[in-house]
């Protein structure tokens, strides 16, 4: 699934969406385009293309009046977020986490015996967590508050922090070979993990880390200590769950 990268991908995408008409696409796509445009005419000519600003839709794909804004992932490292370690501690604030909580995440971010990255002894997130799990089980037992686990999802996924619109679905794979999920199960699959059990700080199924932990002092890399990098790892196992979910939901349902 690395064969081609992010950006290639998202115009195989749009190449094979515009222009056709929702009669002449394959299953996959069409059982896509029926759960975001449901009851549209089979004539109706889809409209696709790629957004050139970096917000959360890569793609958006309009039939008739109706517009929809997609992520596409790929590959098996799904950073969803990066942003500077400043406005996400203000994102803490604006969100009523306790000033304790973000001192104790600040020195899981820079693990260096700091709060401002200025430590002399930096430790990996492995030797950080012998010393300080309780820490920052301390740190997950806040961040997974139902309220801010909603946030965080906003920011960090749907919305992001530069723009006025959420997307309405994410995608992971490429064109031959992918899966979906809409926005309302993005929450209701993040937040059914909110009680599950993580070692690392995590808001849900969304796993919070510095972009860069620069062990090696590499100054190329140094600036990526002082930002912070959200990781959905299991995203592709939780969109399998969630369409598992539905597929049982209907045969209750319908007592099949």
């Amino acid at each position: 699934m690395d064969s081609i990268s992010g950006e290639e991908n998202e115009f195989t995408f749009v190449q094979y969406l515009n222009g056709k008409k929702i009669s002449m696409l394959n299953p996959m796509f069409k059982d896509l385009i029926d759960e975001l445009f449901p009851l549209e005419n089979e004539d109706s000519i889809i409209k696709c293309w790629k957004n050139h600003l970096k917000q959360k839709s890569d793609i958006f794909i309009k039939i008739n009046n109706k517009i929809k804004g997609i992520s596409i992932k790929k590959g098996s490292r799904n950073s969803v977020h990066v942003e500077r370690i400043s406005d996400f501690i203000h994102f803490l604030i604006e969100n009523n986490v306790k000033k304790d909580t973000i001192i104790e995440y600040l020195k899981y971010h820079y693990a260096d015996g700091s709060t401002n990255g200025k430590g002399l002894k930096r430790l990996s997130a492995s030797e950080y967590k012998k010393e300080n799990q309780k820490k920052i089980d301390e740190i997950n037992k806040e961040f997974n508050n139902e309220k801010i686990i909603k946030a965080a999802i906003d920011r960090f996924i749907i919305k992001g922090n530069n723009s006025d619109y959420y997307i309405d679905a994410i995608i992971y794979g490429e064109a031959d070979n992918f899966v979906w999920i809409t926005t309302n199960d993005i929450v209701n699959i993040i937040l059914s993990k909110k009680d599950v059990y993580s070692t690392p700080v995590h808001f849900g199924s969304i796993t919070c880390q510095p972009k860069n932990r620069c062990l090696n002092y590499n100054s190329l890399y140094e600036k990526d200590r002082f930002c912070v990098q959200m990781k959905w790892y299991s995203l592709f196992d939780d969109i399998i769950e969630n369409m598992n979910n539905k597929v049982m939901n209907n045969a209750e349902k319908y007592n099949c």
